[in-house]
């Protein structure tokens, strides 16, 4: 009985410390750079799509619930929370096609691709689930059967489709399109060296930026502009029951996959060729601002009459009549370059 005593205390013991043991391990993992990275395209991804696709549920099964204007309102200002929860951390991408323009442009190392890929996709997809979950009435809104055309289509609450008054490469090209307006008017958004917006206005602009993308250019193909948010729903739709057809239907799943990666490649080439070159750069300041005010030494104007020598032992005055009016200068060990004031 001593010995089993012994025993379980001994567990009791060792548990204890190897709890604090793990948290201590727990926290040093979160704290590495991709974690917190990845942790942040995650969440952020999460909760822009939580809140735009569940503005698109209300436009499908709700009737006068839901509008166009609200879907783009629900995935605008998703967006404005998104970078207000990871903006500090990884940038707040929510967006494949950002970052594949990031790491092709030298922005941001390509080792962070899966990193920020893998989160955003994670997000959207959890997403998905998540408002499958809260919007049940899908299944009684088709009658028992989910399907992806017809009149009670419901597919198109998780991912995009073409619509019938368009063609495949019309809407390729218009995805092209729409995803480098976003791609070139944020750079302009971001740019510290041309006219940035205010700080800490950020999130909010860049909101209100897809609101306006999806009211004036999102009829057409409804907008993806990100394959983070087209594609995970879209699996998710696959295994959730709607089947192969979230894939066949006209052969569209691969555009919003390829077609924004395109357009936020050449709307980020755009802005650096015709703007970002043509930005005026601010003189390199160094960092010792006191040795850079010593170095500017002023040139003495040559009428300016020579300053008696005068021996060690001969007084001097301290009148301001006889007082030097030029300070002298230590020299210096290193060559400068002499400016006029």
């Amino acid at each position: 009985m001593v010995q089993s005593d012994k025993k379980r205390r001994s567990t009791r013991s060792s548990k204890m410390v190897s709890s604090p043991v793990v948290i201590t391990r727990m926290q040093a993992i979160m704290q590495k750079e991709m974690v917190r990275e990845f942790l942040a395209e995650f969440m952020s991804t999460y909760v822009m799509m939580v809140f735009g696709l569940g503005s698109v549920a209300h436009m499908v099964l709700g009737g006068k619930f839901g509008s166009f204007l609200g879907v783009n309102l629900g995935f605008g200002f998703g967006v404005t929370m998104g970078v207000h929860m990871a903006g500090n951390i990884s940038g707040a991408h929510m967006n494949a096609a950002l970052t594949f323009t990031n790491c092709a442009l030298g922005r941001m190392s390509w080792k962070k691709f899966p990193v920020y890929i893998l989160g955003q996709f994670l997000g959207s997809f959890l997403a998905a689930a998540t408002v499958y979950c809260l919007f049940y009435s899908i299944i009684e809104f088709s009658g028992g059967h989910l399907t992806v055309t017809g009149p009670v289509a419901t597919a198109s609450i998780f991912a995009t489709y073409l619509p019938d008054h368009s063609t495949l490469w019309r809407g390729f090209l218009d995805e092209v399109l729409v995803t480098g307006m976003l791609q070139l008017c944020l750079f302009a958004i971001t740019d510290k060296e041309n006219n940035p917006a205010l700080q800490g206005t950020q999130a909010l602009v860049i909101g209100i930026l897809v609101v306006v993308i999806g009211v004036s250019l999102g009829m057409n193909t409804g907008y993806a502009m990100n394959p983070s948010r087209d594609l995970p729903p879209r699996f998710f739709t696959y295994i959730a029951g709607w089947g192969i057809q979230v894939f066949r239907a006209r052969d569209w799943w691969w555009v919003p996959v390829v077609a924004p990666l395109l357009g936020a490649y050449l709307g980020g080439i755009i802005y650096l060729v015709f703007i970002g070159s043509t930005i005026a750069r601010r003189p390199q300041i160094l960092e010792d601002s006191m040795v850079y005010e010593d170095r500017r030494i002023p040139v003495l104007p040559k009428t300016m009459p020579t300053p008696p020598m005068t021996s060690p032992l001969t007084p001097v005055s301290v009148s301001p009549i006889n007082r030097p009016s030029v300070r002298t200068v230590p020299p210096l060990s290193d060559p400068i370059h002499l400016e006029h004031f």
